[in-house]
């Protein structure tokens, strides 16, 4: 009868141990799926954050800001005089960024997109050969003048964080077939394009 409880308790060590694995490897994936994309440069490892030190940054470069225009070019303005340097390993996190004052395009873009986030101004991550940059949604006449990428029938702005001193609606430098893919940040996905165009 002992024996018997004992090898019952085993049994029940082992599949717990075996429901623990699965559902650490279930977290795991769930993880990556969340950083990880595959293009045709191999992967992409996304840094965004919604840290309170990277929110808390946003809310002051644009408190004085009246609309999503000025939101935006406050919040690129930062993220342009951080120098451009190359990091040949992973992207840095926004705020590694921030404290080691340099970063590439993957670098700086997860520090614009995560402060965009912040205030509520729809943005994008854009990744054509060899590098990324951010287009956002800003419904503003004042900026009528200035082309866009048109995806899916809606006009998004071309931030470009490598740039100092850039505008918003930075000039497209590739072809519209070079677009590998664009991103939603926080969740990672590939937007589906349907439509895509460079125009006013």
């Amino acid at each position: 009868m002992k024996n018997e409880a004992t090898k019952n308790f085993s049994l029940l060590v082992i599949v717990i141990a075996f429901l623990a694995t699965l559902y650490g490897t279930y977290e795991a994936i769930k993880i990556v799926g969340k950083t990880q994309i595959g293009t045709s440069e191999g992967i992409y490892t996304n840094r965004v954050t919604n840290s309170k030190e990277i929110a808390e940054m946003a809310l002051e470069l644009t408190m004085e800001c009246k609309n999503d225009t000025c939101k935006a070019q406050k919040v690129l303005d930062y993220v342009t005089h951080i120098p451009y340097k190359i990091n040949h390993f992973q992207a840095h996190s926004p705020q590694r960024t921030i404290q080691n004052n340099f970063g590439d395009c993957d670098d700086k873009s997860n520090l614009l997109i995560s402060m965009l986030h912040v205030l509520h101004i729809e943005s994008y991550f854009v990744l054509v050969p060899e590098h990324i940059f951010v287009i956002a949604h800003i419904a503003d006449k004042r900026l009528a003048s200035k082309k866009g990428i048109w995806l899916n029938e809606k006009k998004y702005f071309l931030l470009e964080s490598t740039a100092k001193g850039s505008k918003i609606g930075f000039p497209l430098r590739n072809k519209l077939e070079e677009i590998d893919a664009v991103i939603e940040p926080f969740s990672n996905k590939k937007i589906e394009i349907k439509q895509i165009a460079y125009k006013l």
